[in-house]
């Protein structure tokens, strides 16, 4: 396979499908119904029959007629723990293969899939077999040597998206030769496509201390400028009018080059080109990181594709308050002594600019997606806070086993020499504890989920801990906060009752009860003694910080139980838009409650 400069593979119809086969779909779909009977189990839309045989149990179809066999430890938190090998399907006395497609269909009414959301939610989960098949077939490294890689290595190493979501790759509108471009897993470089754009329709908004001309500079070498200036003034324009900035391909090809061809053709937008810089998708598809020059910007750019819920668009008009909502937060956290004791950091959102297409903004309301379909922002990278000795890997990677089972956070335990619970102490110092001081001394919440946080590995153990895409999802909860009239957008109206789900949710139930599992099925860390390091960490963090009492006793985290908040719900309730960005919480699928597994661990009053 070759890639032309913009990235779209030259591949034959034939090898493009490639990874499509029989076995290696079999496999994809096996793993994919171990996830949803115990994702959809977990969230109670599913309810498994205890069987005779002790640790079985199964699940019946709509009509009753088919019954869904298998394996599974219950764990805290309500986690189900399937064998995917041990699943059957079965119809009267036949055995039947296992269809994920045939899943959704048999279980439609349980899964509260209507008429319009179903055949997009087929074609999501689709998508979602596909990539899992692909990446069957990579021959990918095991979880010990992944664990001592590249940052980019791992980021394109994984196996497995969002831990909760069963439709976690769906990315609609990517033709399976895109797939093969732009995809995470499949580390194709690319170069991202520039623009003109005149500044009477764009806005450039950059944080303290960068001009769009520094900014501008540090990205684009001498030549590259020149470039792009010659194609201006070769068109008679003048280069001053113009802001430059990079789309994703697949953005220019499908969507600007024909939606926006009005800008295009009355030269309010002027397509430059190619950039001469390489660069490798992220896990969010939409995110770029620049591996010719490591030390640079990530790049995030607006994509009209569907994935995961969200049609993954940029809005002009939300990226003005970008840069000044990063500086805000990063002084917060450089003047806060606790924050600064567990060597906590963000990178920023450095820079932002959106293009307004002055009619489409005429014929829609805020949050359409014709408003999201030409923005970029540029995000710090972490690479020169390293220190040496010191390496990356996003927080999602403790997630991830390879194909024979081996677990990557069981890898980094073994290398660190450490005690297990020593070694979790450690990764809860650098993560949790910024997560509940931000909470109760800041009313401020984020969303720290695997993708969003990058883990600064030393000798195997981690040192600590960087949060990113800051702008688009923190919060701040209390009503009489001072902000800056450039933050205010922020502020958020939560009910004190779902306040605290921000970390239950969040931390202990989309990510913990993951954690906690794959180390007790490596005989790692058993669960018990996982819940108790966590509940160490949070006894500690209230002794230190007695002035807090007040807000420890107003939201208790060691309260007995706590709402489950359902994401799969959302998603197959309306998986176009599954919330509102400008209500989160409005939107919250509460089902029941969990029993909170650090409450037995509680301090003595």
């Amino acid at each position: 396979m070759t890639a032309p400069s913009d990235g779209t593979p030259h591949l034959s119809a034939r090898d493009a499908v490639a990874h499509l086969t029989p076995d290696l779909w079999a496999r994809a779909n096996r793993l994919l119904i171990r996830k949803g009977l115990a994702e959809f189990a977990h969230e109670r839309l599913l309810t498994p029959r205890r069987l005779p045989q002790d640790g079985h149990y199964a699940i019946r179809s709509d009509d009753d007629s088919t019954e869904y066999r298998f394996a599974a430890r219950r764990r805290a938190l309500d986690h189900w723990q399937i064998d995917a090998d041990s699943i059957t399907r079965h119809r009267e006395d036949a055995e039947l293969p296992l269809d994920a497609l045939a899943f959704f269909l048999e279980l439609r009414n349980s899964l509260g899939l209507g008429d319009a959301i179903l055949p997009v939610y087929l074609e999501e989960i689709s998508s979602t077999l596909s990539g899992t098949a692909y990446k069957l077939a990579a021959g990918r490294p095991g979880a010990a040597e992944l664990a001592k890689s590249s940052f980019q290595a791992i980021e394109t190493g994984m196996t497995e998206g969002h831990p909760c979501f069963v439709a976690n790759n769906g990315r609609l509108g990517f033709g399976v030769h895109e797939y093969h471009a732009y995809a995470p897993e499949t580390a194709a470089p690319l170069r991202l496509i520039w623009l003109a754009a005149h500044r009477d329709h764009a806005t450039f908004t950059a944080g303290t201390g960068l001009d769009y001309d520094a900014l501008i500079r540090d990205e684009l070498p001498d030549e590259t400028r020149a470039r792009f200036t010659a194609t201006l003034t070769t068109l008679g324009l003048a280069p001053a009018d113009y802001y430059f900035f990079p789309t994703h391909p697949w953005q220019w090809w499908n969507k600007l080059s024909v939606t926006f061809a009005a800008e295009v053709a009355q030269q309010r937008l002027v397509c430059l080109g190619p950039g001469d810089d390489d660069y490798l998708a992220q896990q969010s598809i939409r995110t770029f990181f620049n591996t010719t020059s490591p030390d640079k910007h990530y790049v995030k750019t607006a994509l009209s594709v569907l994935n995961m819920g969200f049609m993954r668009g940029l809005s002009a008009s939300y990226m003005e308050a970008t840069p000044a909502i990063n500086d805000w937060l990063a002084r917060l956290i450089d003047t806060d002594d606790t924050f600064r004791a567990a060597r906590f950091s963000i990178i920023r959102e450095r820079a932002a600019i959106g293009y307004h297409h002055r009619q489409y903004e005429a014929a829609t309301a805020t949050g359409s997606p014709y408003r999201k379909m030409l923005a970029a922002l540029w995000r710090e990278s972490p690479v020169p806070t390293l220190e040496p000795g010191q390496r990356l890997a996003t927080m999602a990677s403790l997630l991830h086993t390879d194909d024979d089972g081996g677990s990557l956070a069981a890898a980094l335990i073994e290398e660190s020499g450490l005690e297990p619970t020593a070694w979790l102490r450690r990764y809860l110092d650098a993560y949790l504890t910024p997560v509940l001081h931000s909470f109760y001394a800041y009313d401020l919440v984020f969303m720290p989920h695997g993708e969003n946080a990058i883990l600064v590995i030393e000798d195997g153990a981690v040192a600590r801990v960087i949060f990113k895409d800051i702008a688009e999802e923190i919060a701040v909860m209390d009503p009489d906060a001072v902000l800056p009239p450039a933050v205010e957008r922020i502020r958020a109206d939560v009910p004190e009752d779902k306040k605290l789900l921000s970390v239950f949710t969040d931390v202990f139930d989309c990510f913990f009860r993951f954690l906690s599992s794959t180390l007790d099925d490596h005989g790692v860390l058993d669960e018990d003694s996982f819940w108790r390091t966590v509940a160490d960490c949070v006894t500690d963090y209230r002794s230190a910080n007695p002035h807090l009492a007040d807000k420890f006793q107003q939201y208790d985290l060691f309260t007995d139980e706590f709402a489950l908040s359902c994401l799969n719900r959302l998603q197959l309730r309306n998986n176009q838009e599954m919330v509102d960005l400008q209500d989160p919480a409005g939107a919250l699928q509460l089902i029941g409650t969990l029993r909170n597994p650090i409450a037995p661990y509680a301090p003595a009053s």
